[in-house]
């Protein structure tokens, strides 16, 4: 299930890149360091990772991601591809059942877990990259989930 890789993402102002990133949000569920976080103790860093997981986003991930598009003036509709984080097969059910998305939807997440494992936050610019390469989308909305419990999320489409 998990993996170890690293990845970058270059970003410059002005024209000439392949995406233009249009805005980008965050929500926060106040209360759920114990759904996912961190332990910190004498020994280390430990990491909270609750069974919890694929309800708590099956159930809550639509909301968040609608405001924070709504704060950049955009729709679910106006997205034509999710790229998301994938955390593990159970949490890429979720999504797609979050976002009533035919099952097998979210492919490129699948792939990318199957063959690498989660690689923590580097994961999600595994699957950005499979779904660049494909072509055929012009609005993508890329997200994660992380310690707090938080979504994140950042629109970006193809430049003209």
């Amino acid at each position: 299930m998990f993996g170890d890789g690293a990845a970058a993402a270059v970003l410059r102002a002005g024209d000439g890149g392949e995406v233009e990133i249009e805005g980008m949000g965050e929500h926060l569920w106040p209360d759920t360091l114990d759904i996912m976080g961190w332990k910190v103790d004498p020994e280390g860093f430990g990491v909270i990772l609750r069974r919890s997981i694929p309800a708590f986003v099956t159930a809550n991930m639509n909301s968040a991601v609608t405001g924070i598009l709504k704060r950049m003036n955009l729709k679910l509709e106006d997205v034509e591809r999710l790229v998301c984080h994938p955390g593990g097969a159970k949490v890429v059910n979720a999504l797609e059942s979050a976002f009533s998305l035919n099952q097998g939807t979210l492919d490129h997440e699948r792939h990318v877990l199957a063959n690498f494992g989660s690689m923590s936050a580097p994961t999600v610019l595994f699957v950005l990259e499979r779904v660049l390469a494909d072509r055929t989308m012009h609005r993508l909305l890329l997200t994660s989930l992380g310690p707090g419990f938080t979504a994140s999320c950042v629109a970006m489409r193809r430049a003209a």
